[in-house]
C-alpha cells in the first residue's frame, strides 16, 4: 500500500511539473507575442503544445504566430504553407473547446489569408466558411470587436467583388449568402464601438464608404486611421490600404 501511494504521489508530482513547465513556456511566448515576434514566440510555444496538446487557448496563441509570420516569408509558397499549418491549429483549437470564441475567429482568419493568396474558386470556396466562423465567434463573445470587423470585411468584401467571381459562386454554390455596404458598415461600426483604439476599424469603415462612393466620410475615416499611431501588428500594412484608397477618391 505504501508502495501505491509513493507511486501514486511521484506521478502527481511530475504531472504538476509537466503543467508548471507549459505555464512557464507560454509565459516567455507570450512576452514575444506582445513585440509580435513570431519566430520566437514559438520557440516556447510549440514545446509547451508538446506538454499541453488540448489547450486550446494555446494552439488559438500558436495560429496568430503562423499567420503573423507570414509577412516575412519571401515566397507565396512559403507563405501558403504557414497559412495552412495556422488553420490546421485553429482547427485543434475548435476541437478542443468548441465555446472558444477566438478560435472560431482564427479559422475565419486563416482562411481570409489563404483565400488572398489563391484563385478564385479557392477564394469563393473559404467565403461561406469565413462568414460562418465569424458569426460563430460573434454569438460566443458579443464582445469580440474583430470577430465583427471580419463579418465587415466579409460584407465589403462581397459587396466589391466583381462579377466573375460571384458568378463562380453562383455555379459552385447555387447561391450566396446576400452581402452589403450598408451591413459591412454596420459591422465596422460595432467593431469601432468595442475598440476605438484599433485603426483598422477606422480605416476599413473609411474604405467601405469609398466603395459606396460616399467620398466625404470616407475621406474623414481615412484621414482619422491615417493620423493614428501604429499599435497593432498589421497597423502599417492597414494604413498602406488606407492610402491607396485615399488617392483614388
Amino acid at each position: 500500500m505504501k508502495q501505491l501511494l509513493i507511486i501514486f504521489l511521484g506521478w502527481t508530482c511530475l504531472g504538476t511539473a509537466l503543467a508548471q513547465d507549459a505555464a512557464t513556456l507560454i509565459r516567455q511566448g507570450d512576452e514575444h507575442d506582445e513585440r509580435y515576434q513570431p519566430e520566437q514566440a514559438l520557440r516556447y510555444y510549440l514545446p509547451a503544445e508538446k506538454l499541453e496538446p488540448e489547450n486550446a487557448d494555446l494552439l488559438v496563441r500558436i495560429t496568430r504566430q503562423y499567420i503573423r509570420r507570414m509577412n516575412s516569408l519571401g515566397s507565396n509558397a512559403q507563405k501558403l504553407e504557414s497559412a495552412r499549418t495556422a488553420l490546421a491549429y485553429a482547427e485543434r483549437a475548435v476541437v478542443a473547446d468548441r465555446r472558444d470564441s477566438d478560435a472560431h475567429l482564427s479559422i475565419a482568419i486563416c482562411l481570409g489569408r489563404l483565400a488572398q493568396l489563391q484563385g478564385a474558386r479557392e477564394k469563393v470556396e473559404a467565403a461561406r466558411r469565413i462568414k460562418s466562423s465569424a458569426e460563430k465567434a460573434a454569438s460566443l463573445d458579443p464582445n469580440s470587436d474583430y470577430a465583427w470587423h471580419i463579418l465587415g470585411r466579409w460584407h465589403q468584401g462581397m459587396a466589391g467583388a466583381n462579377g466573375l467571381l460571384l458568378g463562380l459562386a453562383k455555379l459552385i454554390y447555387g447561391d450566396i449568402p446576400p452581402a452589403s455596404n450598408e451591413q459591412a458598415v454596420t459591422y465596422f461600426q460595432k467593431a469601432l464601438a468595442l475598440r476605438p483604439d484599433r485603426l483598422i476599424h477606422t480605416v476599413e469603415l473609411g474604405r467601405t464608404y469609398a466603395q459606396m462612393g460616399r467620398k466625404e466620410e470616407a475621406r474623414r475615416y481615412l484621414e482619422k486611421g491615417l493620423a493614428m499611431p501604429n499599435r497593432d501588428f498589421d497597423d502599417a500594412e492597414t494604413k498602406v490600404r488606407a492610402r491607396a484608397a485615399l488617392k483614388n477618391l
